[in-house]
């Protein structure tokens, strides 16, 4: 007679690891990723579904050095099989149009179209496979033990990025992390270090005293309007255009899906806004003279949202043995395309640094970890702050503002050197760049 195979072991549940990773977003996956490749343990811990994280539509466009420690980390290979490289930006403005070639302005470098979606889906497959636990619908509730002696911030107490002073560390502490996992119920996970990769809402930001941070921010007059549409896009790389209308972007996800924008007033409905009007709209805002025939590709639209604007930026990065990374420390405009780039590039700054603390002992690149990643943070949030400045209307703007930004748009178009300050932010800056 034969018999049932045997019920699987479910898999022990850790209470203990050397890194614990709140949020199982692209930063926290690939942090996971890159440790686990180097050897150190670590668990990811995520409040919500599968589903969940592998749908949410973000953003779509790799830096260079995205791509590259993609490959490096084993998580590339579909990347490059599906993924559109792209090695320019068309800006149209004025009713004219002007290509930014990136490889002869930056040495070669360029970007790729590849859905976050699509790389969460491909980090989450060898976690599950051969990475490090992760865990799904475990909402972290409480941070503890983290905490070091003495101040933070520089000279001032400010929190600046100038003269920085990492705590010493409290030996009496244990970081440990409270969450509720939705068949366990409370648990606890005791770590040598928090990394807080949960985004805006979450609550690792928190863990660090209100007296030791400084948050910096700016809220922009206007909103993105966005849909993604089974159309083919009837253009070979993104459109960003400036037009008294207001800014309209020209984006794709894969030969058959297009990704596109409107500038709309704050507090928009999307229920106000058909599907033909946005076709109407978008087609009206990017055209040109030089084409008055040129119409975008319709098609049906399956998803349809408004995407405020904010520039928001929290210091430091690092209290005791608690870091941040990605939207927990940060968060850019869309317009410069740096949101999920600035994730990656803290994970790979903090990875480097949590491996030289294995393998040596050394907390060089740990104490250094705040200061390293604000530097290129700061950067960022100037690159996409000008772009979105420049390209956007203001309802407050005068004609003399408007006859600035198309100014700079026609210098960009005419000048090298504008063009190349532009296309070696948009490629991405060096992810470590060298100490002033």
């Amino acid at each position: 007679m034969p018999t049932s195979a045997p019920t699987p072991t479910p898999a022990p549940v850790p209470t203990h690891t050397t890194v614990g990773i709140i949020g199982a977003g692209p930063a926290g996956l690939l942090l996971s990723r890159l440790l686990h490749n180097a050897g150190i343990d670590c668990v990811v811990l995520e409040s919500r579904d599968r589903a969940y994280i592998e749908q949410r539509q973000r953003a779509g466009i790799l830096e260079q050095s995205t791509v590259d420690v993609l490959r490096s980390a084993g998580a590339g290979e579909r990347m490059d099989r599906e993924g559109l490289p792209h090695e320019g930006i068309e800006l149209r403005y004025d009713r004219r149009s002007h290509r930014i070639d990136f490889p002869s302005l930056t040495g070669g470098r360029r970007v790729m179209v590849y859905a976050q979606t699509e790389m969460v889906k491909d980090l989450v497959a060898l976690q599950l496979a051969d990475g490090a636990p992760l865990f799904f619908e475990s909402e972290v509730t409480k941070i503890e033990g983290v905490g070091g002696i003495g101040r933070i911030g520089g000279a001032d107490g400010s929190g600046g990025t100038h003269d920085m002073k990492a705590p010493t560390l409290n030996p009496t502490l244990t970081p440990t992390i409270h969450y509720h996992h939705q068949d366990r119920g409370p648990t606890t996970l005791t770590c040598d270090y928090i990394v807080g990769c949960d985004g805006f809402h979450g609550v690792a930001r928190n863990a660090i005293p209100a007296e030791l941070r400084r948050t910096y921010e700016r809220t922009y007059p206007y909103s993105w309007l966005g849909i993604l549409a089974q159309a083919p896009p009837v253009y070979d790389e993104l459109i960003y255009a400036h037009s008294s209308c207001g800014f309209a972007l020209a984006s794709m996800r894969s030969p058959t899906v297009s990704r596109l924008y409107l500038q709309v007033p704050n507090g928009t409905d999307p229920a106000e806004w058909p599907d033909a009007r946005i076709w109407d709209e978008l087609d009206a805002r990017l055209a040109t003279d030089a084409d008055p025939g040129w119409k975008l590709e319709r098609g049906p639209v399956v998803a349809k949202s408004v995407l405020p604007m904010r520039s928001w930026v929290v210091e430091p990065m690092r209290y005791g043995r608690l870091l941040l990374a990605g939207d927990a420390a940060h968060i850019v405009p869309p317009t410069g395309a740096k949101g999920l780039n600035l994730a990656v590039a803290d994970v790979v700054v903090l990875a480097r640094a949590l491996v030289q603390r294995h393998v040596t002992g050394s907390t060089e690149l740990l104490d250094a970890y705040s200061e390293t990643c604000l530097r290129r943070v700061w950067r960022a949030e100037h690159f996409s702050y000008a772009m979105t400045e420049l390209l956007h209307t203001d309802p407050a703007h005068s004609a003399f503002e408007t006859r600035l930004q198309l100014s700079q748009l026609d210098r960009i178009a005419h000048s090298r050197h504008a063009a190349a300050e532009l296309a070696e932010n948009y490629t991405g800056l060096p992810i470590a760049p060298p100490s002033p």
